[in-house]
């Protein structure tokens, strides 16, 4: 539990880093390829490349490409139009993604997740209900593309360790991890990156060299490794605590005069719906242990 507060503790805070300080300011792609550079340098020399099984190796990869290399591409594409209170509130559906992902490992369907999905939809709009456009939906859709690849990789890596263990310590299998994430983040800043926006300021570069560092090496490994060792509803609950400790923060420091009525009424929609899911998951539960 102690790893998953810190790692909540730490996203709080980079939420607004990057909306206030790179989000428009430096070239998207290269802000994501340049922390898990930073986090590679890490743990690549801890890593062992002989005493692991091939198998876990390809897992690990797509588990990088997954939770950090899709996720966050979609996260930082998501602030060019979304502000850092929205942002911060649409990640609470991450939950719901963990629900649906294990229901389908679990080969189980479960209705509740899928009218969650339409209640935290009609939370966003409730949000922007005076300048709904077709980009503020495209923010929200990455956001849960995000959300989505997120949760997969917790849920991945859970089973993944479940399945292999191994004397070696968690950081020594971990390297694989930021490999994964290279194989999607290096590409896309080739293809769509733009060098002209690269960091121009001592500032920009010193949060680039925070995110790289902390969130991204040391808080992805210890939330990671964290997720293995509490139950999947405690998981769930974690992934939601960044949020009202993001809001506060951001409300209190930079965004002194955002509209709070309306991201109220559209934040409690969203938390009622992420409810639903889990409801859901109990009934499914109570009904196991009656048979």
């Amino acid at each position: 539990m102690g790893y998953l507060i810190i790692v909540a503790l730490i996203q709080a805070f980079s939420f607004s880093l990057i909306g206030e300080y790179l989000a428009g300011h430096v070239d998207s792609y290269f802000a994501v390829l340049a922390r898990v550079l930073l986090a590679g340098l890490v743990f690549l020399p801890l890593t062992r490349w002989r005493q692991v099984e091939p198998r876990f190796m390809r897992s690990m990869l797509l588990i990088g490409a997954l939770q950090y290399g899709i996720t966050y591409v979609c996260l930082y594409l998501s602030f060019r139009v979304l502000t850092v209170p929205e942002v911060l509130l649409f990640t609470i559906l991450t939950p719901l993604h963990v629900t649906l992902i294990e229901d389908a490992l679990n080969r189980r369907f479960n209705p509740w997740a899928l009218l969650a999905a339409l209640v935290a939809v009609a939370g966003a709009a409730v949000i922007r209900f005076d300048s709904i456009s077709g980009e503020f939906f495209i923010g929200f859709l990455l956001l849960q593309l995000a959300n989505f690849t997120y949760a997969a990789g917790q849920v991945l890596y859970r089973h993944l360790i479940a399945r292999n263990p191994s004397d070696l310590p968690h950081y020594k299998r971990f390297g694989y991890f930021y490999l994964g994430a290279l194989i999607v983040v290096l590409p896309a800043f080739l293809l769509f990156g733009n060098a002209q926006h690269l960091p121009s300021t001592d500032v920009q570069w010193l949060v680039l060299l925070f995110l790289g560092l902390c969130p991204t090496a040391l808080g992805l490994y210890w939330w990671n490794k964290g997720a293995c060792l509490v139950s999947g509803a405690t998981l769930a609950v974690m992934n939601n605590l960044h949020v009202p400790v993001g809001l506060l923060l951001n409300l209190l420091i930079w965004n002194q005069h955002e509209p709070l009525g309306r991201l109220l009424i559209g934040g409690a929609v969203i938390l009622a719906s992420v409810w639903m899911s889990r409801l859901g998951s109990r009934t499914d539960v109570a009904l196991t242990r009656k048979a």
